[in-house]
């Protein structure tokens, strides 16, 4: 076996951050452009949601059944929050945004959802005159719709205001199914305490209650139901945080038309009952079975693609010294990720494993920066974006890179990496010294530092 070459002797320093990074607000700036006066409207907002919805559902089926649905509804939620944050592996989101994302669905969303929804029925049942057919109709037509675009809105807000952690297709999945759990865990409390009072008023149980039956079709049978729906909106603007800044009309096409999808694939799944007894089985076992398994493999699939984009992209960063020449195989792999903070927190304590996780996270942000840039996506602000990264990196490498290091030795072959081997002298004597900021040259497809610049 090849030995890996020996690290670069001469250690990048890494550049100074700029004095105001872009988005960041001023000390001058108005009162209401400051970031805690923006984060205390949005929780409010949703705490006064969260208590609304609080009393309406407590109202709906009494604090009995709210409680009986509060305690089978939050069953499937943390299997459901777990597969999303494993979806979201080679780059994690940070926490906000899931609990943003989940606060939406299960408060406003379902405020949302619950008030026009009840309001376009009962107008529907004045006009017509037919309580029954505006109930058939409002579930079809009705609520698909409004439930769809109440979810979309925290998909469109973390794509607008949280950019930067938007960058692909898994990004939208993730935060488009934590939504949807949020709504269906809210929802699932509706329909399960309602179905105990009709339980109790009856005198059924065991079994063959109505509660037995609402848990088995909603938890058991479909909890990814509501997930399933929105993904595909999550999917129309992950494809749109692909697409560059001059496409436009892209960026707007791809998510309507990712909404439209949601909407219809809810309708169906909603008017499944009219079409026989076993209608629902049918739409269950033709659509909804086939188009989870599609969407698991389309993401399992944009995973693995994001892996590889990081081998491809981070060997120039090693080239240049940033990174030891066995990081990019290690950090295109989620097994010698796992290895690697299990590694630093075996020998140094949960808080180094913290901080591998974080370099891991933030190395994977630098290679898809740099793979936008490659494609001509990058923004005006991709050299300050990039310095940003590896100065996040250099902090905590003395603890990263070993760790990266072993886990790189313990699952794959070591072989050469595919650019020379320097050391003190560099290369053919020719010492090597990793520059800072700078452009390419004429050749450069976006603005940055050339990695394989040498010096005499």
């Amino acid at each position: 076996m090849v030995a890996f070459p020996p690290y670069p002797t001469h250690s990048p320093a890494h550049p100074p951050l700029p004095p105001h990074p872009p988005g960041a607000v001023s000390r001058h700036a108005h009162w209401w452009q400051r970031r805690w006066v923006k984060y205390g409207a949005l929780i409010t907002l949703l705490t006064l949601s969260g208590l609304v919805i609080l009393a309406l559902v407590r109202q709906e089926t009494g604090t009995e059944g709210f409680l009986v649905g509060l305690g089978l509804a939050v069953l499937p939620v943390p299997l459901l929050l777990a597969a999303f944050r494993w979806l979201d592996r080679v780059e994690p989101g940070p926490w906000r945004n899931t609990l943003f994302a989940f606060a939406w669905g299960a408060c406003a969303a379902a405020l949302m959802a619950i008030v026009a929804n009840s309001f376009a029925t009962y107008w529907i049942a004045t006009a017509t005159a037919d309580p029954s057919g505006a109930d058939t109709l409002g579930a079809t037509v009705i609520a698909p719709v409004v439930e769809e675009t109440a979810k979309a809105a925290a998909i469109l807000l973390i794509f607008l205001f949280r950019r930067r952690d938007f960058t692909g297709i898994v990004d939208g999945v993730v935060v488009a199914g934590v939504t949807a759990t949020g709504f269906a865990f809210t929802e699932n409390i509706l329909y399960l305490g309602t179905a105990f009072g009709t339980d109790q008023l009856n005198g059924d149980g065991g079994i063959a209650s109505v509660t037995a039956a609402t848990f088995f079709v909603r938890v058991i049978m479909s909890p990814f139901a509501h997930p399933l729906f929105t993904v595909l909106t999550g999917i129309g603007f992950g494809i749109a945080a692909l697409s560059g800044d001059r496409q436009r009309v892209r960026r707007v096409l791809l998510p309507l038309a990712g909404l439209l999808l949601a909407m219809g694939m809810h309708a169906l799944w909603n008017g499944s009952t009219v079409f026989g007894p076993y209608g629902f089985l049918a739409v269950y076992a033709a659509f909804m079975v086939p188009a989870f398994g599609l969407l698991t493999w389309l993401v399992i699939w944009t995973r693995q693609r994001e892996l590889r984009t990081v081998r491809e992209e981070l060997p120039a960063y090693a080239a240049a010294g940033w990174l030891t020449p066995a990081e990019p195989l290690a950090l295109g792999s989620l097994r010698a990720r796992r290895l690697a903070r299990d590694h630093a927190r075996r020998h140094f304590g949960k808080p180094a494993a913290r901080t591998v996780a974080e370099y891991e996270a933030y190395a994977t942000s630098l290679a898809f920066l740099r793979h936008r840039g490659r494609r001509g996506r990058a923004g005006a602000d991709f050299a300050v974006r990039e310095r940003e990264l590896l100065h996040e990196l250099w902090r905590r490498r003395e603890v990263a890179q070993p760790a990266l290091d072993h886990a790189a030795r313990m699952t794959m072959p070591v072989v050469a990496p595919p650019w020379p081997a320097y050391g003190v002298h560099g290369v053919y004597g020719v010492p090597v010294q990793p520059q800072g900021y700078g452009p390419y040259g004429q050749a450069a497809p976006y603005p940055s530092y050339n990695p394989y610049r040498t010096q005499p």
